[in-house]
C-alpha cells in the first residue's frame, strides 16, 4: 500500500472459535484467590491498570485538536476518541457496578451511538483529558475502598456472567486498557512518527535506519508476494 491508496473499505473480521471472539464476559468463571496475598494482587493489578492508562493518555501529549481528533482507519479510530471511550467504560465498570456512580456523569456515558469515540466541537482536547482523570480518580477510589472479592453486577452483561468480583473487573480493565493504548501507539505513530512509550520496549534507532528498516519490509513483502504469484 502507498499514501496513494484508496481507504479500504471496512470488512468486520469473521468470528473465530476462540476465547478472543467469545466477548469480555466469557473470559472468566470468575474462580478464587486462595492461597494468593489478596493485597498484593489488587497492588499489581491496580499499577499494571495505572501504566497502561498513562501511556495511553501521554499519547494525546504534543498533538493539536485537530491532531488528536485526526481517524487513521477506515473505522474512524482516533486519538482523543480512544481516551475518551476508556474514561467512559472505566467510569462505568468501577462506578454503577460497584454501586459507586461517577458524580455528575456526561450525557454521553449512556450513548449507544458511538458518542464515547470521539470529541464533539463542543469538547475540547483539555476537557477529555480532564474527564478521564476524573474517571480515573474515582476508579482508584473504589479500587482502594473495596476488596479482591467484593462484589458487583454488570447489567449489560449476560444475564447468567453479570454477577462479578473487583478482581475480576480489575482484570478486564486491564485488558481494555492496554488493549486501546496499543490502538493510540499505532495511531500517533501513523499522525507524526511518534512510537513507543519511553519503556525501553522500542528498539534505538535513527530516523533513518527506521527508514531503512520499514524499506526492508516492503521488499520482504513485495518479494513473497512474487512468490506467492509464482514469480
Amino acid at each position: 500500500m502507498t499514501s496513494a491508496d484508496p481507504v479500504p473499505e471496512v470488512h468486520p473480521a469473521p468470528a473465530a472459535p476462540t476465547i478472543a471472539s467469545s466477548g469480555g464476559s466469557m473470559l472468566s468463571d470468575e474462580g478464587s484467590t486462595t492461597g494468593i496475598d489478596a493485597e498484593v494482587l489488587k497492588r499489581t493489578l491496580h499499577r499494571y491498570l495505572q501504566k497502561h492508562r498513562a501511556a495511553l493518555v501521554a499519547k494525546l501529549d504534543g498533538l493539536a485538536e485537530r491532531q488528536a481528533r485526526w481517524p487513521v482507519t477506515p473505522t474512524g479510530t482516533n486519538v482523543l476518541g480512544l481516551v475518551k471511550h476508556v474514561a467512559g467504560v472505566q467510569a462505568m465498570y468501577f462506578g454503577e457496578v460497584f454501586g459507586r456512580p461517577l458524580p455528575d456523569p456526561p450525557a454521553w456515558l449512556e450513548s449507544e451511538d458511538g458518542d464515547d469515540m470521539y470529541a464533539t466541537l463542543d469538547e475540547t482536547l483539555d476537557d477529555v483529558v480532564a474527564f478521564h482523570h476524573r474517571s480515573a480518580a474515582h476508579a482508584d477510589a473504589t479500587i482502594e475502598a473495596l476488596d479482591l472479592d467484593a462484589r458487583g453486577v454488570v447489567p449489560w452483561w449476560p444475564e447468567d456472567r453479570r454477577r462479578v468480583s473487583l478482581h475480576r473487573i480489575l482484570v478486564h480493565m486491564g485488558y481494555e486498557t492496554a488493549r486501546h493504548a496499543g490502538h493510540a501507539d499505532i495511531v500517533r505513530e501513523m499522525l507524526d512518527g511518534l512510537a513507543g512509550d519511553g519503556d525501553g520496549n522500542l528498539a534505538e534507532k535513527t530516523p533513518d535506519e527506521w527508514v531503512l528498516w520499514r524499506e526492508h519490509l516492503v521488499d520482504v513483502a513485495e518479494r513473497s508476494g512474487l512468490r506467492d504469484l509464482g514469480a
